[in-house]
């Protein structure tokens, strides 16, 4: 679930502290004729969307949970990125239940010292929908676009190697409550575990720089809602890609900021940005069904995070 929260303090300082981090070597120059984006394809990214769905509920703990696992590392691994699962047993309203993330650098071989290396950029999205006894949720926006968009982001990113290892994805489970909101006790399970785990025990030198999280981002009425307290120089950035690409009716920003994975995120010093529709009416219903999506949000969405990270990136 997704709520609105009071605005997080010194965002904007940890944006400016995690400049000074991330990999040495530069990216590519960035070329507009050959750009990532360019690539993104949204009618490949909603056929994911559709496979996804077709699991049904995929809760945490659940056999459909850990076939879209499996889904997602066949999808990566032929495409040339390491995967690996991070398990942990998490407390929940529900009694203790295992989550696993899902890690993903792009590289010639698996060791563990490329999980030592510092990367540049976090690309993420959760997996996981919604727990519920007495209703079908298939969560086609909440979460499948946002898996989708990231899986086809996958095989754009696999063609341009030299932009594809700065980059991070991960797909974290259980960000959906158990209860009916999320509290500092019960959601962000992943996002949480993540940043206690992987980023605490960084030094701001070796942090990744900044993030982008996608999530509900299908909409047939796309209507982008970015949490206003966004670190300001990535939504200038996030808005300004949008804009670039023709997208920025699109766009906006939200009245209120939104509880969501990038929140440990940015707790741990790694700005991330939020890029939701929040304004979807099926949220949290048995009607958030694959009929209420399209091709085209996604692919909207999809090439405007890619732009946003190839632009910002060669900007460092």
């Amino acid at each position: 679930m997704k709520l609105p929260r009071p605005a997080l303090a010194g965002t904007a300082g940890l944006f400016l502290l995690s400049l000074a981090a991330g990999c040495s070597d530069a990216p590519p120059p960035y070329d507009d004729a050959t750009a990532a984006w360019r690539d993104f394809d949204g009618e490949k990214a909603m056929r994911h969307v559709e496979t996804i769905v077709a699991l049904g509920p995929r809760p945490p703990g659940s056999e459909t949970l850990e076939k879209s696992r499996v889904l997602i590392e066949e999808h990566l691994r032929p495409l040339g990125w390491q995967v690996r699962r991070q398990t942990f047993t998490g407390k929940t309203p529900q009694g203790p239940m295992e989550f696993t993330n899902l890690r993903a650098r792009f590289a010639p071989q698996d060791s563990d010292a490329l999980w030592k290396e510092s990367t540049r950029v976090l690309f993420c999205s959760h997996y996981d929908t919604k727990l519920y006894r007495d209703l079908v949720f298939v969560g086609a926006n909440d979460p499948g676009s946002s898996m989708g968009a990231l899986m086809e982001a996958a095989r754009v990113l696999a063609a341009r190697p030299a932009l594809a290892r700065h980059i991070e994805l991960i797909f974290f489970d259980g960000e959906e409550a158990f209860g009916p909101n999320i509290t500092p006790a019960d959601g962000l399970y992943g996002s949480r575990e993540y940043g206690r785990k992987i980023l605490r025990p960084l030094p701001p030198e070796k942090k990744p720089r900044w993030g982008v999280l996608l999530d509900m981002v299908g909409d047939r009425d796309l209507r982008v809602t970015l949490p206003n307290d966004t670190p300001p120089d990535l939504m200038r950035l996030t808005l300004e890609s949008a804009d670039a690409l023709g997208h920025r009716d699109k766009f906006g920003v939200s009245r209120m900021s939104i509880i969501d994975d990038h929140v440990p995120l940015n707790v741990e010093g790694v700005p991330t940005v939020d890029i939701i529709d929040f304004e979807y009416a099926y949220w949290h219903t048995p009607s958030d069904t694959i009929d209420k999506l399209s091709a085209e949000s996604l692919g909207i969405v999809g090439q405007t995070a890619l732009h946003l990270i190839e632009r910002r990136l060669v900007r460092e």
